[in-house]
């Protein structure tokens, strides 16, 4: 397991376990960010990500990327 930062670009990787707070967990989970959701780094820029998940592409920062585990 290893924090989606990390995770190799255009790689399928499958979501393990996400953490954080209450509210920082219920925001991952309404961006799709959930327990067996398929996931994609697609590009890396000055620490911000760009994620395919559940056929959207999402934002997300350096720091959210990393409560996120793969």
């Amino acid at each position: 397991m290893l924090p989606l930062g990390f995770a190799d670009m255009n790689e399928e990787q499958v979501v393990k376990k996400v953490s954080g707070t209450p509210e920082v967990k219920k925001h991952l989970e309404n961006l799709g960010f959930v327990p067996g959701s398929s996931v994609s780094v697609l590009s890396r820029s000055g620490g911000n990500l760009i994620v395919k998940v559940k056929e959207s592409r999402v934002a997300i920062g350096e720091e959210m990327a990393r409560k996120i585990m793969v």
